[in-house]
């Protein structure tokens, strides 16, 4: 009978240590627009990689990518919601619910990438990323997202500034990027990206505006050879999670997805960066002639800009600052 009672508080010893075990267990969903082998995909996979290790595997991350789960602005509202645990989204999109992340998203802000790198690391970054938990959120370290530049046709000369003046610049329907082409002296021409290639091609438009990436993998580069790095938009991307999915967590997993993606952010700046420098390779080899410029002059004619957002006058003084 003795052992009996032994093999029986030995059966319910384990059980709940395997109840335990199972309960120890976190899983997560992170949402992802880009497809998969995109180099933020590939940094998500990361992610949840480095996650599961650190935390010894008590975290699973289950990276849904292509937009399965929606697009930026949908999935924003359900990690507040706590629909998804995770997403990854430009800040563009984020400051709709975060307006102090709106000034990594004006024109010109960062001289070069950097400054840009100097800004998002430093206390300011950390400062705006705190803010972000107002929105039931958590912001992790910022990403790569690319450098928008101008470019336009091949009978259009462009190699600074003074070129730009009267030509009509197809852009997207946001009004600080039509503001700014309107003080460079150029013509904002609205439009939908799919239309652009038929529009340069037919010379509806002069010119448009994009980073490397998308640069050669809209073919633009084959009626577009001429390319200036005036590095007019740069907005980050970044990883953002559930605050109270977060809080409610255990100190050593909350630990191990902050170092995770500190780490995972690393590694997906510089596959975005090794990414642009490839495709700048292809479309110079392809006759693009691609002029890079100190844009000091571009930063100074668009300056009435950034009176135009005075709730975010001392942090755009901070970053200019910044060396």
């Amino acid at each position: 009978m003795t052992r009996l009672f032994r093999s029986i508080g030995a059966a319910a010893l384990a059980t709940t240590l395997l109840a335990g075990a199972a309960a120890a267990q976190t899983t997560l969903r992170l949402a992802e627009n880009q497809p998969e082998g995109s180099p933020v995909t590939e940094a998500m996979m990361k992610f949840a990689e480095l996650a599961e290790q650190y935390s010894d595997g008590a975290l699973t991350v289950q990276v849904f990518a292509g937009g399965q789960l929606g697009q930026e602005t949908e999935t924003i509202e359900q990690a507040q919601a706590g629909i998804v645990d995770l997403t990854r989204v430009n800040t563009v999109t984020l400051a709709n619910v975060t307006p102090s992340v709106a000034v990594f998203t004006l024109p010109y802000i960062f001289r070069d990438l950097d400054h840009k790198y100097a800004v998002l690391d430093s206390d300011i970054g950390q400062e705006v990323r705190d803010d972000m938990q107002d929105a039931g959120l958590v912001g992790f370290d910022f990403m790569e997202a690319g450098t928008r530049s101008f470019y336009t046709r091949s009978d259009v000369p462009l190699s600074g500034l003074e070129d730009l003046k009267g030509l009509k610049i197809r852009v997207q329907n946001a009004p600080v990027v039509i503001r700014m082409v309107e003080l460079l002296g150029a013509v904002p021409t609205p439009m939908n990206f799919g239309e652009v290639f038929s529009s340069l091609q037919s010379g509806v438009i002069d010119g448009a505006e994009n980073d490397f990436v998308s640069f050669e993998t809209s073919g633009h580069a084959e009626v577009a050879t001429n390319y200036i790095t005036d590095g007019h938009l740069s907005p980050p991307a970044i990883l953002l999670m559930n605050k109270m999915r977060f809080d409610s967590l255990p100190a050593e997993q909350q630990e191990a997805i902050s170092k995770a993606a500190h780490e995972a952010a690393i590694f997906e700046r510089k596959l975005m960066i090794e990414a642009n420098e490839a495709a700048r390779k292809t479309v110079e080899a392809q006759g693009v002639t691609v002029t890079d410029l100190d844009n000091t002059p571009f930063r100074e004619a668009i300056q009435p800009i950034y009176a135009e957002f005075p709730e975010l006058g001392d942090l755009i003084e901070r970053i200019n600052a910044v060396e």
